[in-house]
């Protein structure tokens, strides 16, 4: 059996994080993934993806933060159980939680974290006649190397944040890069519409809105894709191409975690988080993606706040009896339990009631 102070389950950025403001506070961490390696989606499906809105880093690719966040909880000494899907969750007669993973691993803390993300996922697939005849001859669902379609003829189809971050930065790598959206407008970031529209006018995107595509060619391989216009008084266009990607974004499961008695609003759990983002099992807390409340944004961002958020409660709930002083990482260092430490030079302290 595994003891911790923190079990977390879920190894994506905000169950990274987790693992740095539990070990502020010398709290140990263990975390669950099903996943073979820590990193959630940004490891697992676009690794390449570059992201634009993490603090300092004006663009860094999915996989890099990722190395950056282990790096930076390295010396908090997490453990993991990875490859293995967190399953049953129950109290012992000592008021711990018991989590049991498909493999039968047990682990056993006062707080658990569920930072899982989207929970288990698959992408949802665009309904098309033949559509798994050229799926892994053509077809994807996902970008993880990109530099696969270098000097090839891209088709994504999709109209939110994934499409347009994808078909920006494969612009500069495809020999012919087509984003088809089937409305005049886009859901994604106004900087990213904008930025897209702009690499239109420029000749490298070429941009068909309000059109759908309708039709897969090809014998053994995709070899050119049907787009039909919304307006049927229009013709159909037809797309040579050696990849079509649509990126319509995925279909979130809880999995097991639905059947814990946890309080559940459109697939996500809900959580309180006018205080520290606790379910409503005590003890229990959900951050990141997988949760829900009045004014919730799913962006990485959000739960490395609420991970900092919620930290604070956890600590009071292990050591209730405590009077924890926080210390301004910026000039109070940060002691990890290798013994490592980057010296500071002048030290705050905060008292916290």
């Amino acid at each position: 059996m595994i003891q911790t102070d923190i079990l977390i389950i879920g190894a994506g950025p905000t169950g990274l994080f987790t693992v740095f403001e539990a070990g502020l506070l010398k709290l140990k961490c263990h975390l669950i993934d099903a996943l073979p390696q820590p990193g959630g989606q940004c490891s697992e499906i676009y690794p390449k993806k570059p992201i634009y809105d993490i603090p300092a880093y004006p663009e860094i690719l999915a996989g890099d933060l990722i190395d950056k966040l282990m790096e930076q909880i390295r010396p908090f000494c997490p453990g993991f159980t990875l490859g293995e899907r967190a399953e049953t969750l129950e109290k012992d007669s000592e008021g711990q939680f018991l989590v049991r993973s498909s493999s039968g691993t047990l682990h056993r803390a006062p707080v658990v974290v569920i930072a899982g993300g989207l929970g288990s996922f698959e992408p949802r697939k665009p309904d098309l006649a033949d559509l798994e005849l050229y799926e892994g001859r053509g077809v994807s669902y996902m970008i993880k190397d990109p530099e696969i379609y270098r000097d090839k003829k891209v088709v994504l189809a999709g109209g939110g944040d994934s499409a347009l971050d994808w078909a920006i930065h494969l612009s500069e790598l495809a020999s012919e890069l087509s984003l088809v959206h089937r409305r005049r407008e886009f859901r994604g970031a106004l900087d990213s519409v904008e930025k897209a529209r702009e690499l239109a006018r420029a000749g490298k995107i070429k941009m068909y809105t309000e059109a759908q595509v309708t039709g897969l060619i090809g014998e053994r391989e995709l070899r050119a894709v049907q787009l039909t216009p919304n307006d049927s008084t229009q013709e159909p266009i037809y797309l040579e191409t050696d990849a079509f990607i649509p990126l319509f974004g995925l279909s979130p499961k809880l999995g097991p975690m639905g059947n814990w008695g946890l309080e559940i609003e459109k697939n996500a759990i809900r959580v309180n988080n006018a205080y520290d983002y606790q379910t409503n099992i005590p003890g229990v807390y959900a951050i990141g993606d997988v949760n829900t409340y009045p004014g919730k944004l799913k962006l990485i961002l959000s739960g490395f706040h609420e991970a900092a958020v919620m930290m604070q409660s956890a600590y009071a709930r292990i050591h209730p009896d405590k009077r924890y002083l926080m210390k301004y990482t910026t000039v109070g260092g940060v002691s990890g339990f290798d013994g490592t430490k980057k010296e500071a030079k002048k030290e705050v302290v905060q008292t916290l009631d």
